[in-house]
């Protein structure tokens, strides 16, 4: 990895496992610690933040260079040392534990909520670069499910063969949906390399025939592709997902050098722009989070949002 990366990394809180793994602890992770307050994941799935690892097997690779990303992007396309698995999912629970352990003493933090936060049972697979590029996914994703950890896999959908050979699958997948047509695409999530476009639509195709949970999100930018709901509700309506996230792009980290104030749709837009999506597929808008300006869409008959379901048992 290159040396200027590493730094700009560092600063930025993370800390990094062998060459591309990393982990940074979440704002959530420590709210719920503080107060018990949790991300939208929490309310809208039933995780405890406060147990959840933010994590990556490679920090630096990606397909893509979304504008609206607020990560550094100093990325990559190829990795020729990626991270052992069982390295990577122990590294990532050691470097998770150094960058707590401050919060021991704390008079906000009881002892019961610090030793759960210790022991983490879920790893929000999500923080930088495209992990569908790591060739260990598999056996990370076995890894984790051995020592009880709950997955949430978020790719951004270029990699349709790599989800078709997954095993196991992830607990719940995320496939982040940001264009509705091809030359949104082009200009808003910048690929990297060719057919991207065309792969990404061939995983929608492929999600419904996915045994794990699954979620379309859709990060939606004023002025790029907030004003689109008829065309992303079609592509939702091939994907069949679990549940769809409108979600409304933030003005926040790097995104700042690409995009404006004002490219941040208000939490009535986003609630809007759901509601017409569920509208066309038959939906509902089970519920939202105004902090986190994201809506949850899907069969008002399930109750799966309500509580996460008890892990598989992993031989």
């Amino acid at each position: 990895m290159d040396a200027t990366l590493k730094m700009a990394l560092d600063r930025q809180g993370y800390r990094l496992i062998g060459e591309g793994g990393a982990v940074k602890v979440c704002h959530w992770c420590k709210e719920s610690m503080k107060t018990g307050r949790g991300c939208y994941k929490q309310k809208f799935y039933g995780i405890d933040s406060h147990r959840c690892i933010q994590m990556t097997p490679n920090v630096h690779q990606c397909n893509e260079m979304c504008l609206f990303c607020w990560r550094y992007q100093g990325y990559q396309l190829g990795n020729d040392n990626p991270v052992d698995p069982l390295e990577l999912i122990e590294g990532a629970i050691e470097a998770h534990r150094k960058l707590i352990v401050g919060w021991k003493g704390d008079p906000r933090v009881s002892k019961a909520k610090f030793e759960e936060a210790w022991n983490p049972n879920q790893v929000a697979i999500s923080l930088s670069g495209e992990p569908t590029m790591y060739k260990y996914l598999s056996d990370l994703l076995a890894e984790c499910h051995k020592r009880g950890i709950r997955t949430f896999l978020v790719t951004n959908g270029t990699g349709p063969a790599v989800l078709q050979k997954l095993d196991p699958l992830p607990y719940q997948l995320y496939v982040t949906v940001a264009a509705p047509d091809e030359d949104i695409f082009n200009r808003l999530c910048a690929p990297q390399t060719p057919r991207l476009w065309e792969n990404l639509n061939k995983t929608l195709e492929l999600l419904p025939s996915l045994s794990c949970r699954t979620v379309i999100r859709h990060t939606l930018v004023k002025g790029w592709n907030l004003e689109f709901p008829d065309a992303f509700a079609a592509m939702d309506k091939i994907a069949d997902p679990d549940f769809i996230e409108p979600k409304g792009y933030v003005w926040v980290g790097d995104s700042r050098n690409r995009l404006a104030p004002q490219n941040m749709p208000s939490f009535s837009e986003i609630s809007a722009f759901g509601a017409r999506v569920a509208a066309l597929n038959g939906l509902a808008v089970l519920d939202a989070d105004e902090t986190s300006r994201v809506c949850l869409l899907g069969d008002p008959s399930t109750n799966r949002w309500v509580t996460a379901d008890p892990m598989p048992t992993v031989a």
